[in-house]
């Protein structure tokens, strides 16, 4: 064990002297810088690619040590790069030709299985009298048409027979007036000529089903008066039903009268049920933000019943421009009130006799290969924000090459977009290692095609204080604005305990910008002002209790980067006068970049700390010092 401890001492010393050596510049390192140099013109920085200098050295931003820019892609115009096959092949990058294709939308409702209105009889009383029988004495039976359902004695009618006899007998130029005024009362022709051959007024008549079907009511009783027109039963024809769903109204867009639409019930698990769409709402409710979708449905085994829960998914076809397209409706005439009803040349509808249309008038387009929509694999669109950027590749060049591009997406289509301008059929965009090309371009100074345009700008050294938020600023009393500042002094604590690598000191100070956050008095503001820091004020309380309930240093500077973004608005909204100062560190979260404030314009970095606790630039004054 004693001779132990000395080697340890001694591999212990051993470390620490390469550790020294590494950090601090040995005298010698002009001459390695002269061994070296001369291998490149150019050299940068591997965190801030920005940094073009002539020379070796450190990077004016985080100190760190400069790389020297190789050639390999610095070629072309500010949005090529040109790269060796071997980087290519490092890269695993992938390409896919942009090509026109018919592709599915998918619309998914849920809704409920209803009676079709137009298939859905009343059976009342045509003339006064009582109800003497009832056959169908209960609901939910089924019937057939022309079955009896009642039985009614009708004094009128009585005399209406009389008359009928009368005439048969000594006026026979009243037979057919009388005739009419039985039949409109009810009657069938053959029980008027049952009245004509037996001579004999029937007391009593029989009330038959127009139509077959359910009855859903049953609204009267035996031995009950009736008056003309009073309900004796409700019967529903379920062989054909409807199914009401709700879309909303980003979907409708993709819903056309006609289309098919495919939906299951709980019933039935497994079984796929289809419908035509029949009408869709003009008017979207204003609660849900949907519109009623109705499709009808053919029923015939009774399978489906009113009431039943349904889920419906449409898959239209989508043509250029967002348009829909049905092969099987190309060049159809359909008929507007029954969507069913399709025939191959101009005619009228079988069941209502309306004109029939054209499909295209119905909102359809040809099924042609020049109405295929322009489409790419979502893998290779890179979204920022309301901008979207691929990488083409440029053909025909002695090593890959690859231009970065803007370009303007149209809808999702499950796992491809389609493009509405800024590229060509034929061309073949990157699908994977898009983000690769991305970091390789801005490594050789190049501005990120993640960028917009006022973010090359600062990138290229534009002063971040003359970028201004569009924010309603809010003047706030001083004892307001004195309670707030000690509310940015306890953060400023946060923000120099996790740079100093403090875990300790973040949550004892995290706990203490909660009290300051308790203590301002937000009855010192009025009218919009208290409206507005009430809404802050929530967010700020959110954001710092998950940093006290933070369990590691990580977990500290996770929860720090939404605190400083809540602050920064706020402070944007309720000015202090003493001056904060932005930072920002691109490194931050994988790349991602993040920023914070401090108190001065010298960067400690609270998402690094000693690691790289210089790492970032001042990005922008808050305050009135600027």
């Amino acid at each position: 064990m004693k001779r132990i401890k000395p080697i340890l001492f001694i591999i212990i010393a051993l470390i620490i002297g390469f550790v020294l050596r590494g950090c601090f510049p040995s005298p010698s390192l002009p001459a390695q810088e002269s061994s070296i140099q001369p291998q490149a013109s150019i050299w940068t920085c591997s965190m801030h690619p920005q940094i073009k200098l002539p020379k070796f050295g450190k990077c004016p931003i985080c100190l760190m040590d400069l790389i020297p820019l190789e050639s390999d892609g610095d070629e072309g115009g500010e949005r090529e790069i040109s790269i060796s096959p071997y980087s290519a092949k490092l890269m695993e990058l992938e390409t896919s030709e942009v090509a026109r294709q018919f592709m599915s939308a998918e619309v998914r409702m849920v809704g409920k299985v209803d009676y079709d209105e137009t298939r859905v009889t009343y059976i009342s009383a045509w003339v006064p009298g009582r109800i003497d029988r009832l056959f169908v004495n209960y609901t939910g039976i089924p019937v057939k048409k022309g079955e009896h359902l009642a039985e009614l004695y009708s004094p009128n009618l009585l005399t209406a027979q009389e008359e009928l006899l009368q005439a048969v007998k000594h006026n026979p130029s009243l037979i057919e007036a009388s005739r009419e005024k039985l039949r409109l009362w009810g009657l069938t022709a053959e029980q008027i000529a049952g009245i004509e051959q037996s001579g004999t007024p029937a007391d009593h008549m029989t009330i038959y089903s127009p139509t077959g079907g359910i009855v859903i009511h049953k609204n009267a009783k035996e031995g009950q008066y009736v008056q003309t027109g009073t309900q004796i039963y409700t019967i529903a024809d379920l062989s054909i039903i409807w199914i009401q769903l709700d879309a909303y109204e980003s979907d409708l867009n993709w819903l056309r009268y006609g289309g098919k639409v495919y939906f299951t019930t709980e019933t039935y698990p497994g079984k796929t049920f289809a419908g035509t769409i029949s009408f869709i709402d003009p008017v979207i409710n204003s609660a849900t933000r949907t519109a009623k979708v109705r499709v009808i449905v053919e029923n015939p085994t009774l399978a489906l019943k009113p009431g039943m829960f349904v889920r419906a998914v449409a898959r239209p076809q989508v043509a250029e421009g967002g348009r829909v397209m049905d092969p099987a409706l190309a060049g159809k005439w359909i008929s507007p009130m029954h969507p069913e009803v399709i025939k191959d040349e101009p005619g009228s509808c079988d069941v209502c006799g309306m004109p029939l249309v054209t499909a295209e008038s119905l909102g359809y387009v040809a099924s042609s290969p020049e109405n295929a929509p322009l489409i790419i694999p979502v893998t290779a669109a890179m979204k920022t924000g309301k901008r979207a950027v691929v990488y083409v590749e440029i053909p025909d060049q002695d090593k890959p090459t690859y231009e970065g591009r803007e370009v303007e997406l149209g809808v999702r289509l499950g796992n491809f977009y389609v493009v509405a301008d800024g590229l060509a059929e034929g061309e073949r965009v990157v699908t994977r290692g898009a983000f690769k090309l991305d970091a390789e371009l801005q490594i050789y100074a190049k501005p990120s095609m993640m960028s917009a345009a006022s973010e090359e700008q600062s990138m290229k050294g534009m002063d971040h204080s003359t970028m201004k938020m569009d924010v309603q600023i809010v003047e706030v009393p001083e004892a307001f604005s004195q309670q707030l500042e000690a509310v940015v002094q306890a953060y400023f604590s946060i923000q120099q305990a996790l740079s100093g690598d403090n875990p300790e000191a973040g949550k004892t100070t995290a706990i203490t910008l909660r009290e300051k956050l308790q203590l301002v008095d937000m009855s010192l503001l009025e009218g919009d002002g208290h409206m507005l820091w009430m809404d802050h004020l929530k967010n700020l309380n959110a954001t710092t209790i998950k940093l006290t309930k933070a369990a590691s240093i990580e977990q500290q500077r996770e929860a720090f980067y939404p605190l400083s973004q809540q602050l920064t608005m706020t402070l944007k909204v309720f000015p202090i006068p003493t001056p904060v100062y932005q930072a920002f560190c691109p490194m931050a979260f994988d790349n991602k970049g993040a920023t914070w404030l401090q108190e001065n314009d010298q960067v400690l970095n609270p998402y690094f700390g000693d690691m790289m606790l210089h790492c970032g630039e001042i990005q922008e004054i808050i305050g009135a010092a600027k």
